[in-house]
């Protein structure tokens, strides 16, 4: 299984620990947002709330490199957070396996398929 790096970007230390514990379960490395985009180049998804000023700047120069982003908010989307085209706009609260879903989803378009040895 391909291990991708997802970047988790949550104000709320109880959301973003369930955040990191979901993409654990899944095998991928939870990558804790600290502050600037600049530390987080090699991401291949990021899960963020928008509704914080870093969390719309971040999204912005996450999508600028053509990497997913997840939203996950209280509040319904708006035409600037549609623009950024997410991959998934969660509100909040959803199922678990939604996230998982969409995760997966759009981690599956970017990571290689695992190769299969021939018997």
């Amino acid at each position: 299984m391909v291990v991708a790096r997802v970047l988790i970007c949550e104000p709320h230390d109880d959301i973003s620990a369930l955040l990191e514990l979901v993409v654990r379960r899944l095998g991928h490395e939870p990558v804790p947002f600290c502050g600037t985009a600049v530390e987080h180049i090699g991401v291949d998804a990021a899960v963020i709330e928008p509704g914080e000023a870093d969390g719309l700047r971040l999204a912005q120069s996450l999508r600028a490199q053509n990497v997913p982003v997840l939203f996950t908010s209280i509040y319904p989307p708006t035409d600037t957070l549609l623009q950024l085209r997410p991959a998934a706009y969660l509100v909040k609260p959803f199922p678990l396996y939604a996230l998982e879903r969409a995760l997966e989803q759009a981690l599956g378009q970017l990571l290689p398929a695992p190769a299969v040895a021939a018997i």
